[in-house]
């Protein structure tokens, strides 16, 4: 991978209150209305995942905004002063006094040649300023023309060159939990053996009939089966055997890759890192039990064992997968990546699953890439 990039601009006298006036009115020039607001709205945050890979709308939920509509439709954003983001980049130069983050930054992809991000760049810087900062981070820019872009209208400069993992990390032991047949198991399985370091030590699962099992045999990966019987044994007493049988996997990172069982508060406070793959596109603030969509339309949560055929018995448009943080609050602990995806007329449950499973391990292996990145 080539190496990234960290650019300091200063803030000078150039990015005054006019220039930025000057730069909202060329915007609207162009037909586009400018919005500036701390977060951004739910349309704005699902179009940014559908554009731009699924965690940028992260950033942007925690920071300031100046958002770019055409009519409705959000077609350019940029972000800046995000709160409390982890990446490893943000730990040198960005903690020094009068430094503020720019960043994420998208126009959408038939209008990047119109000079749009251009001025959508000015007003960014200008906020910035306004803000009382003296200098601006424009971080982790790994595309060499973007370097050069933000040479000329930001008068920047390289001041840190890094690899995108500082050093190569030691792969980390990873365990999964799954209950039926493993297909995003196999694409973790598929990507630890290229660029994503994990030690795959174990899978856990909780039927004794599930393929993931035969996925594990095949990669040559130790498989324990942890079943409840229900009738001979306690809820507590179950998750009292399966806490035990996790616990001497030793694992750093566990991920449920369609684990149809909900944790015991014990297991969650235990184990600090577990990550779920849910098939939903869910909100970015847990306390929503509804989301925009990229064309407006809002749609429930679809939280539950049952996301995909409570999405398609409701009629919803969209449906989606989102990877999250374990909290004990079912399907709503702090999301890393999500993507929606449209539903197609006359698609059934099992038509659907098919497209979106390849949505699924898009999500995974990007929100695991930003998990390693926050470590």
């Amino acid at each position: 991978m080539p190496p990234l990039h960290n650019l300091i601009a200063e803030l000078t006298e150039r990015w005054s209150p006019q220039v930025s006036a000057e730069a909202q009115r060329r915007i609207e020039a162009m037909g586009f209305s400018l919005e500036i607001r701390k977060g951004a709205d739910d349309r704005t945050l699902a179009w940014i995942d559908q554009e731009f890979g699924g965690s940028w709308s992260s950033e942007a939920f925690v920071g300031t905004n100046i958002i770019v509509h055409r009519g409705p439709e959000p077609v350019g954003f940029a972000t800046i002063d995000a709160k409390g983001m982890r990446f490893h980049w943000l730990r040198g130069i960005a903690l020094e006094p009068g430094v503020g983050i720019f960043g994420p930054f998208g126009i959408a992809a038939d209008l990047r040649s119109q000079g749009l991000g251009d001025a959508l760049l000015v007003v960014a810087l200008c906020e910035l300023k306004n803000k009382g900062y003296t200098r601006v981070l424009l971080p982790a820019v790994g595309d060499n023309n973007l370097v050069l872009y933000y040479l000329k209208h930001a008068d920047a400069h390289v001041v840190e060159t890094f690899e995108l993992f500082t050093r190569r990390p030691k792969s980390v032991r990873t365990l999964v939990l799954a209950s039926g047949s493993g297909t995003n198991f196999q694409a973790v399985i598929d990507r630890s053996r290229g660029n994503v370091p994990l030690d795959l030590v174990g899978l856990v699962t909780n039927h004794p009939e599930a393929y993931a099992r035969e996925r594990a045999t095949r990669a040559g990966i130790r498989s324990m089966i942890v079943p409840w019987h229900r009738k001979e044994q306690s809820r507590a007493d179950y998750d009292a055997a399966l806490l035990g049988a996790v616990e001497r996997f030793a694992p750093e990172l566990i991920l449920l890759l369609g684990w149809m069982h909900l944790l015991a508060p014990d297991f969650v406070e235990k184990f600090s890192d577990i990550l779920n793959i849910h098939p939903a596109f869910l909100p970015l603030d847990p306390s929503h039990d509804d989301v925009a969509m990229p064309d407006g339309v809002r749609i429930p949560a679809f939280r539950g064992a049952y996301a995909v055929r409570d999405a398609l018995d409701a009629r919803s448009p969209w449906v989606g997968a989102s990877l999250h943080r374990i909290t004990n609050d079912t399907d709503r602990g702090p999301i890393l990546t999500r993507k929606p995806l449209a539903v197609e007329a006359g698609e059934d449950d099992e038509t659907l699953m098919e497209r979106l499973h390849p949505l699924e391990h898009d999500v995974v292996e990007r929100g695991i890439r930003r998990w390693l990145l926050e470590r």
